[in-house]
């Protein structure tokens, strides 16, 4: 993992820490996008000491709310065909995408809002008398003047960089949202290759042999978790981590239909499971969440239900 200069800037600290909770090894680099992020995997190797690290594609750029202001105001006289000397928003990207074209380019802009309150605040001072016309930011202990853009104007320009450029903008309140945006980016990255990896599944109508050939069980009685297991993943949409969760709690059909009978109510019994939780990969790429209301309901029409005809994915 590598970024910038960015720990020189008011948050750096913050995002350091946050990224050394995560299990992150960080290098401090100066790259060719300013006060950007980027990341590195270590590619999988026979031998540890010979693994190669490759360079994602992903670059996340924290943007100064003058700068984006700034492009943003040239691309809007732009489009009013009033343009000036300066680079617009799109052009400016386009730049960054010509130098590294391998790249995808994402745009973090933190406190704007602060941008729209001065705004509003100036609009007030002008109406009551006082000259004005153009936004000032006090920056440095001198006066910045930025030019004014309307929120509607903003969103015209935001729209236009996603869809011609492909680049996405975000706008943050608070260096610890930028955070928490830069850690959950970071867990992404890291769950990529495993998620496409699963995905490259075959035809969805074919078994493999391990399933096809059903579970032996001995007179011990082993195996029948695991057939326990398999008639839990045979409801549709059910991944072998929800189906772990469930087991860990519920070690067998009895069990869980002891724990139906001794519920309450009938919506007690649906929502038995809801609460349950998942857990999913180690490290950085750990991951937990809910079995949530649909997976209970129907894990609880499975177990109860004495209608033949019922369907599971209905309405109860």
């Amino acid at each position: 993992f590598l970024f910038a200069a960015l720990l020189q800037l008011e948050g750096g600290g913050t995002l350091l820490t946050a990224l050394q909770a995560l299990g992150c090894n960080c290098a401090i680099e100066k790259q060719g996008i300013p006060r950007s992020l980027s990341w590195m995997r270590r590619a999988p190797c026979a031998q540890p000491e010979d693994a190669e690290c490759v360079r994602e594609a992903l670059i996340v750029m924290q943007m100064t709310v003058e700068d984006f202001i700034t492009l943003t105001h040239s691309y809007i006289q732009e489009q009013r065909h009033d343009a000036g000397s300066g680079p617009t928003l799109s052009s400016w990207v386009q730049q960054h995408q010509t130098r590294h074209p391998t790249k995808t380019l994402s745009l973090v802009v933190l406190d704007l809002e602060k941008y729209f309150r001065l705004q509003k605040s100036q609009t007030k001072k002008q109406n009551g008398g006082a000259e004005g016309g153009v936004k000032k930011r006090r920056k440095n202990g001198g006066a910045q003047i930025l030019p004014e853009v309307s929120r509607v104007d903003l969103e015209e320009a935001v729209v236009h960089l996603q869809l011609h450029n492909g680049v996405s903008v975000c706008f943050l309140s608070t260096w610890k949202d930028f955070s928490d945006h830069i850690t959950m980016t970071t867990k992404a990255v890291a769950e990529a290759p495993f998620k496409q990896e699963r995905e490259k599944t075959g035809f969805s109508f074919y078994l493999g042999s391990e399933w096809a050939g059903g579970q032996r069980v001995d007179k011990a009685g082993k195996g029948l978790l695991q057939v326990w297991r398999r008639q839990i993943q045979q409801l549709n949409r059910v991944s072998p981590d929800m189906a772990s969760a469930i087991l860990a709690a519920y070690p067998s059909p009895q069990l869980l239909h002891k724990a139906y009978s001794r519920c309450q109510s009938e919506r007690e019994s649906v929502s038995l499971l809801s609460e349950l939780l998942i857990r999913r990969g180690e490290g950085v790429t750990s991951t937990t969440r809910r079995i949530g209301p649909e997976l209970s309901r129907r894990l609880f029409l499975l177990m109860t239900s004495c209608d033949p005809e019922n369907t599971l994915d209905s309405t109860v």
